[in-house]
């Protein structure tokens, strides 16, 4: 039966059955149209179509709002995650400037201190030198006189020697073995 409807109706809309005449008739295309638009509306009715499609596009809609949900989450993510980087940039940043100031801190007390160690050091040395020259200038003058008092005591034998006799040779004897008796009792 629905093979003949189906035929029926093809075979109507067919220019050549499409003539004009009242409306209602066959052989009015305006007819013709209505009635297969009406057919077809009450197929789509009857399986349902409208509330098909409706359910299609409202879970396209839904997928689009979840989708776009999830594009806003992970954009606010991608902020939230920048801003974690930018603030540690900064902090990075703010740690390095601490250790070069730290670190210039650092060298110029080094300096000083070298500074201090080397005036320390040449003070020391500068001492010591003056001490070996003072020691040095002793020991010369030490030796001087020690030399000087050698060749007077040289000369004072020449001296002694040319002018001792044998009587003031005996005398300067005795004048010791007195002195020296003398001390020891």
């Amino acid at each position: 039966m629905k093979k003949l409807i189906a035929t029926l109706l093809a075979l109507s809309t067919t220019p050549a059955f499409a003539a004009g005449g009242p409306f209602f008739s066959l052989h009015n295309t305006n007819f013709v149209v209505l009635l297969a638009f009406i057919v077809f509306v009450s197929v789509l009715l009857k399986f349902g179509v409208p509330g098909k499609v409706a359910a299609m596009l409202d879970a396209r809609a839904a997928q689009i709002k979840a989708d776009l949900n999830e594009a806003r989450a992970l954009r606010d993510e991608a902020k939230a995650l920048l801003a974690s980087y930018d603030a540690k940039k900064l902090e990075m940043q703010e740690q390095s400037a601490r250790i070069i100031t730290s670190a210039k801190e650092e060298a110029e007390a080094a300096a000083k201190q070298a500074k201090a160690d080397l005036k320390d050091s040449n003070a020391r040395r500068l001492a010591a030198a003056e001490e070996q020259i003072a020691s040095a200038e002793a020991s010369a003058i030490r030796q001087v006189r020690e030399s000087a008092i050698s060749v007077a005591v040289a000369a004072a034998g020449e001296v002694l020697a040319k002018q001792a006799t044998a009587e003031t040779a005996s005398a300067s004897i005795d004048a010791a073995i007195a002195t020296i008796d003398a001390k020891f009792h």
